[in-house]
Order: C-alpha cells, then sequence, then structure tokens
C-alpha cells in the first residue's frame, strides 16, 4: 500500500514504523497510509530549516516575491490534480475544493507583494543629525500545525507569508487528509525554493510536541479545535514561542423580521451544509427573531433543503459530500439525537441518508432542527457537521446577548433591510468575523481572519497584515555620523529635543 512520506530538505523521507490509514471517506475504505513522524524525523526537518535559514533570509525580498508568483502559475497549473486529491480524501466536492484552492492561491498572491510589505519607516533628523527607521526582520524557523478541513487552503494561510517574510517553515499537516498538502509543498520546490526552506512532516500528537518544544522554533500557527488550540497555545508560551491559535466556532446567524426572508434561505443553505458543515465558518445556529420570521425561515428552509445532494466528491452536481470519518459521523449524529432528547424538533433529518454506490461512506446529511434552546448540548458546542439549529428570540437585542454569551467569537452575520440596526450590530457584537447579509464572512487575503473570545489564542490574526506582523520582528535603529572636528560633550540625561 502506497504511503505518504515526508519532504525534507528538498526529499521525500519514507518511515514505516508508526503509520496511520487513510480513508476515502465516501467509499468507507482505506486508499493509503501516512507515516506518523518520529521525534528524530521532526529534529531532521527543523535543522533542514534552520541550516537553509542565513542564505533564505539575505534573499532580496523581490526574488523571494518572483518564487511566489512562478508558485502561483504551478498552483494553477495543477488545479484539477489538487482537487482530486482534496476530494478523494476529505471528501469534499469538485466545486468546493476548486473554491478552497482559489482562496488559498489568494494569498500566494498576496504574498507576492511582499517588497511593499516588508518596507519600515524613516525619519531623517529626529535629532541634530541624527535619523532613525525601522526594518521588519524574520524569526528564523517557524512551525505551522493545520487541521483536516482545508488541506491546502489552511497551509496557504501560513507558510508563503512566513517564506516570503524570509523565514523558514516546518509545516505538520493533518494526517487524515495528507496528500494534497504534501503536493502543493512540492510545487513550491518545483517554483524554485530552496531545499530545507520548506519542509513538512506528517505525525500526530508526538510530531507536534517537538514542534512545541524545540528552542529553534520561534513561532507556530495553528488552527483547529479550541481544546487543542488552548494547549498549542499555552505550551508554545511556556517554551517561550510566538503563538496564533485558531480554535474552534459557533457561529450564529440573526435572521430579522425584515429580511429578504428567500436570500436568507439561499445563503444559510450554503452557510451551513457547504462542506458538510465542517468548516470553522459554517452557519450552525439561525437566530429567528419573533415566531412569524422563524415559522418562514423554518417552512422555507425545509422545502429547499429537499433538492439538496450528498454524495461522493466525484460528482460536481452534488452539493456536498461525507465527513472525514466514520467516528465523527457517529459523533454529528449523536448531536442531533442529543438536540432531539432535549426537547427539540427534527424538522429534517440527515441520519440516515441513502446515497446509491456508496453505502459505507460516512455521510450525514443536510439537518435541520427546531426549537433549540442555549441549555442544549448541541448548541453550546460545535458540531462541525451538516446541521443547522433555529433558536427563536423576542427581539434582536436578546439574540445578540445570545451570540455575546456564547464561549466562542468566530463570526456571526445578520440578514435584515434595516441600515440602522445592521451597523449597530456590526458595531456592538463580540465576534471577530461580521458578515452584513453576507453568510460567510471570510476576509479576503489582504485583510486578516480570526475570532473573539475563545476562538483565537494570541494577539495577531491570520494572514494579511497581522500575518507579515506575525512572522516579522521590528526592529528600530537609530544613527548619527557626527561631522568632522565636531564633538559632544559627555551628557548623562536622557537625550530629548526640547
Amino acid at each position: 500500500m502506497n504511503i505518504v512520506g515526508h519532504l525534507i530538505n528538498g526529499t521525500m523521507v519514507s518511515e514505516t514504523d508508526r503509520v496511520q490509514d487513510v480513508y476515502n471517506p465516501a467509499t468507507g475504505s482505506v486508499s493509503k497510509q501516512v507515516a506518523l513522524a518520529s521525534k528524530a524525523t521532526v529534529e531532521e526537518a527543523i535543522a533542514a530549516a534552520q541550516a537553509a535559514y542565513p542564505a533564505w533570509r539575505n534573499t532580496p525580498p523581490i526574488k523571494r516575491a518572483r518564487i511566489m508568483f512562478r508558485y502561483k502559475e504551478l498552483l494553477e497549473q495543477n488545479a484539477d490534480k489538487i482537487c482530486a486529491m482534496i476530494g478523494e480524501e476529505h471528501g469534499k466536492i469538485s466545486h468546493d475544493a476548486a473554491g478552497e484552492l482559489q482562496r488559498g492561491i489568494e494569498n500566494v498572491e498576496f504574498a507576492c507583494g511582499i517588497p511593499e510589505l516588508l518596507k519600515g519607516d524613516y525619519t531623517k533628523n529626529v535629532g541634530p543629525g541624527i535619523d532613525s527607521w525601522s526594518e521588519l526582520q524574520p524569526l528564523g524557523v517557524v512551525a505551522g500545525i493545520t487541521p483536516f478541513n482545508f488541506p491546502t487552503m489552511v497551509p496557504m494561510w501560513m507558510f508563503p507569508l512566513a517564506i516570503a517574510c524570509g523565514n523558514t517553515f516546518v509545516l505538520k499537516p493533518s494526517e487524515r487528509d495528507p496528500s494534497s498538502t504534501l503536493f502543493i509543498a512540492q510545487l513550491l520546490q518545483e517554483a524554485g525554493l530552496p531545499d530545507g526552506v520548506l519542509n513538512v512532516v506528517n505525525g500526530d500528537k508526538e510530531a507536534v510536541d517537538v514542534l512545541l518544544t524545540d528552542e529553534r522554533i520561534k513561532a507556530v500557527s495553528f488552527v483547529g479545535s479550541t481544546p487543542i488550540a488552548e494547549y498549542i497555545y499555552s505550551t508554545a508560551n511556556a517554551n517561550g514561542k510566538r503563538c496564533q491559535a485558531l480554535g474552534g466556532a459557533k457561529n450564529h446567524a440573526i435572521v430579522m423580521p425584515d429580511a429578504d426572508m428567500d436570500n436568507a434561505v439561499n445563503q444559510l443553505l450554503g452557510a451551513a451544509f457547504g462542506s458538510s458543515g465542517e468548516r470553522c465558518m459554517a452557519l450552525s445556529v439561525a437566530v429567528a427573531v419573533g415566531d412569524a420570521a422563524a415559522d418562514a425561515l423554518v417552512g422555507k428552509m425545509r422545502d429547499a433543503m429537499q433538492s439538496l445532494k450528498v454524495g461522493a466528491y466525484t460528482d460536481s452536481s452534488n452539493d456536498f459530500g461525507p465527513v472525514i470519518t466514520a467516528q465523527h459521523q457517529q459523533k454529528v449524529v449523536g448531536y442531533i439525537d442529543s438536540a432531539e432528547q432535549d426537547g427539540a424538533s427534527v424538522v429534517v433529518d440527515g441520519r440516515c441518508p441513502e446515497v446509491s454506490g456508496y453505502e459505507e461512506g460516512f455521510f450525514v446529511g443536510a439537518t435541520l432542527i427546531d426549537g433549540v434552546t442555549p441549555q442544549m448540548q448541541s448548541y453550546q458546542e460545535e458540531i462541525f457537521g451538516p446541521v443547522l439549529q433555529v433558536v427563536r428570540v423576542n427581539s434582536m437585542e436578546e439574540a445578540m446577548q445570545l451570540i455575546d454569551d456564547h464561549e466562542y467569537g468566530n463570526g456571526t452575520c445578520i440578514f435584515t433591510r434595516d441600515g440602522e440596526a445592521a451597523r449597530y450590530f456590526s458595531d456592538h457584537i463580540q465576534v471577530g468575523m461580521v458578515g452584513i447579509n453576507v453568510p460567510l464572512p471570510v476576509p479576503v487575503a489582504y485583510h486578516s481572519f480570526g475570532g473573539w473570545k475563545r476562538s483565537l489564542f494570541g494577539d495577531l490574526h491570520a494572514y494579511g497584515p497581522d500575518g507579515v506582523r506575525f512572522y516579522t520582528k521590528r526592529k528600530t535603529i537609530t544613527q548619527r555620523w557626527p561631522s568632522a572636528g565636531v564633538r559632544e560633550g559627555v551628557n548623562f540625561s536622557m537625550p530629548t529635543m526640547k
């Protein structure tokens, strides 16, 4: 059976002491195995990155940018192959995989502007004959730990910009769907990246803990669940590393009585069920203001969901595919069971979908649950599946309080025709990413991505301007060249311009 290995110092490294099965979630069968890196293998990758750093740090930013330009072209030329890899191991339908890849490519495009992004500040004559300026310098060897749900996009939130800033990188992708991540790393080698600048190690907690504790790693980026994000952040910080750790979500959409209900339904369908709900920005709760709005929403959603198709990635007419594993399938179904047992009404039941020819696949159909309350476990926790829950409230203020009280603060949106309500909502809601009639307010590559509260550990968001700040450190230089024959006397006071 094919074993997915590691990319270290420009060479594929095979390791067979510990391996894990990789499944095709549409068929439920094992498609390959992935090597789980030992401590020694991760240390080898770190050493390769450390050895490559001095030369890469001193490579002019414009030369780094040219490699990124070539990389973008290679990603586009190999798009179909990459999307097929995503589909086979993640289950994502081809059109959804193409959207993921495009969002990743946009981050490469942003990194292509690195000569401009790294420009510092310069001030002449801050004092008599004294000039001062700042520089953004790379950190050194940095690491990324990425999740299964976006095997190409999330890694490209990290390594293109980190590398363009002059760092070298060690990436630990999800062991559940490693092939597309490894392939896009190889394409960057093909684009001209020197050996050792980007290294990929597949693995589990053993590999992660090496990255978190090795003193050669200066910073760690992470995307995943909140419990793991908190562990990553606390462990990295305890070992003196800069860290940004993006965690879980429970994203709410407020549906106001004046909303364009047909538009809201169309938007909610894609935001709740796209990618099988396995998105940290998926809308999993619709908060309907007033029973009239709730009844209209539930009725229209129920009708629209009858035409949704769940199936294999190979059929582009499908709307979404399976969830990632049989264990996760059982977990999602367990949340639906729990909501029903707690008194909620399962309006559209996706617990036993029939997918002809793929009876062993890890499928969960689109599910709509009404009458959910904040006390229910299904409301409190992140389901990460194709499940939309409806909570009924009496006012916008009550809806906002519901959102603010939740431990997560990743994304939210409001559907309304009222500009005053939209402005008040966006100004006061305690959530990091907000949409106004936009259900998935994922920032474009030249802004930054990140939630509030327990959806983010760390001060800086991912990619965009915050990404540049995260992967660099500012140095300020003050310089004077005394005129010939002119020397100042000794001054023991703090220098000022008074």
